[in-house]
């Protein structure tokens, strides 16, 4: 936790895009701390693997068991990911930065204090913008800074004992801190999911919440519009955008409640029981002060030139935002398509993979949002394992613009893909019996059978009634088995009805 953090008059300004929403009359005010685990193999000081899910204490150096005389050595490839991120967020990144001690005990923490930095963070300002609905948002932040990790106690309630694994301890962290610019929970959880995709969009983080590997923790106070900030309570380790918003509308009605009934808040920090659904006090919140940060004797300032800087431009990948952006100009896609497309590299890269195959951007929109996103969900697999590639996709899509196949019927071809990728598109079609009849004799033939046999709604729709063409169109679509082209059927009926 950063002295940063602290929700003060001097760094507290009203967002123009935070727009206040009132609970109670009152007025939420949310601010936020992620540790964000670095993508290395070693460790931030040390040459420990990161690997998760190893035996306790198996991973732990001379260096993470602070045994005299293990010196810690910075880890350059956890700066770069600083530098990353920095650039991504359109961030000040700092020439010369500062390592400080952050001295307090805990049974986990092996040395007596936690190399952070303190005075001077190596990323400085920026922002974080997104959408909440169709409304765009923006949180700006106060800085990111680089840490170590602490260990983890383990408590076998049912043995009555308790054991310390150091295997985290070291592991290479950055704190991103923001003003507390939010202001509901839904904007919040927004704000989370957001800084989500950039840390694993450009691959400084793998985001996994399950692991610990993408941690937040909520800084939440109420007030009268208008007033001084309130007091701040903070919600520690969330590890779910479900929770997180469970825990902060939960915080939110206690803290009101609470000024209701003439009570005062008390700093704290407090933890959310998914059982419960409620928050609970952990410990009387600390300030910076308590802390005693020095510089670490042990460190020297962390240089970073503009050259570094230049190199690390070169490597990043065309950012989310960028990217939805030219998907709107490129492909004429509305907004919020784009958006969605940009989710994640794996999803934008599939899209634009199906768009190569078949040429229509909307209709591939449409399916890789609509009806495989719903499959994928279905069966819990992500995009970049689905069983119907996008080549597959491209094909039925093609098959669809062209008029072979009706929408209903590529449907059912995608599920027959699906739990046989290997097989071929126009055979599925053949065997199924699902090329659309587009042949005008044909369809004539149709109608005018369907005209015949249905005498009273025909004279119902001469007589003004509408709802007696959908039931010519029904009883038409029925006789083809439903592989009459929709449109072609639609215009010829109309003609010969007029």
């Amino acid at each position: 936790m950063s002295k940063s953090s602290n929700q003060s008059k001097a760094s507290i300004k009203d967002n123009a895009s935070s727009s206040s929403t009132l609970v109670q009359g009152y007025e939420v005010v949310i601010g936020f701390e992620t540790h964000a685990q670095l993508l290395t193999k070693s460790k931030i000081f040390s040459r420990a693997s990161t690997h998760f899910g190893a035996q306790p204490n198996t991973q732990a150096c001379a260096v993470d068991l602070a045994l005299p005389g293990a010196l810690p050595v910075m880890n350059m490839k956890a700066v770069e990911c600083a530098i990353r991120l920095g650039l991504a967020l359109g961030s000040h990144i700092s020439e010369r930065s500062i390592f400080a001690r952050k001295n307090y005990f805990y049974p986990d923490l092996p040395k007596g204090y936690q190399i952070s930095q303190f005075e001077i963070p190596v990323v400085q300002g920026g922002e974080v913008s997104f959408f909440l609905g169709d409304t765009p948002k923006s949180v700006r932040l106060v800085r990111a800074h680089l840490e170590e990790d602490a260990g983890k106690s383990l408590h076998e309630d049912f043995v009555g004992l308790s054991g310390i694994d150091l295997n985290r301890a070291g592991t290479p962290l950055l704190e991103i801190v923001t003003e507390p610019d939010m202001r509901s929970s839904q904007e919040a959880v927004a704000y989370a999911k957001e800084l989500h995709k950039i840390v694993t969009w450009i691959q400084v983080c793998d985001g996994n919440m399950q692991e610990g590997s993408f941690r937040c923790d909520a800084n939440v106070s109420v007030r009268k519009p208008g007033q001084p900030l309130g007091t701040r309570r903070e919600i520690k380790n969330l590890n779910s955008f479900k929770f997180m918003q469970q825990a902060i509308d939960f915080e939110v009605r206690w803290q009101i409640e609470q000024i209701e009934d003439g009570k005062t808040i008390e700093q704290a920090t407090v933890l959310f029981d998914p059982d419960t659904g409620e928050t609970r006090s952990m410990r009387s919140k600390e300030d910076a002060a308590d802390y005693r940060y020095f510089p670490d004797p042990d460190l020297p300032p962390l240089e970073i030139s503009s050259e570094w800087i230049d190199q690390v431009r070169a490597t990043m990948p065309e950012l989310p935002r960028a990217m939805a952006d030219r998907f709107v100009t490129a492909y004429s896609l509305p907004l919020y398509d784009a958006s969605t497309l940009t989710q994640s590299t794996h999803m934008a890269a599939y899209f634009e993979e199906t768009v190569s195959h078949c040429g229509q951007a909307k209709l591939a929109s449409n399916w890789v949002m609509g009806e495989l996103s719903r499959k994928l969900n279905e069966e819990s697999i992500e995009i970049q394992d689905s069983p119907v590639g996008s080549t597959a996709l491209g094909a039925l899509i093609s098959r669809i613009s062209s008029g072979d196949i009706s929408n209903n019927s590529a449907k059912t071809l995608l599920d027959a893909l699906w739990s046989s990728p290997d097989s071929d598109i126009d055979e599925l079609i053949q065997s199924k019996g699902l090329k659309q009849v587009n042949d005008i004799g044909a369809l004539e033939s149709l109608v005018n059978t369907v005209i015949a046999a249905n005498a009273d709604n025909v004279a119902q729709y001469k007589a003004g009634k509408e709802k007696a063409f959908n039931a010519l169109i029904g009883q038409a679509m029925k006789a083809s088995k439903g592989q009459a082209n929709p449109q072609q059927l639609t215009e010829l009926l109309k003609k010969k009805l007029q």
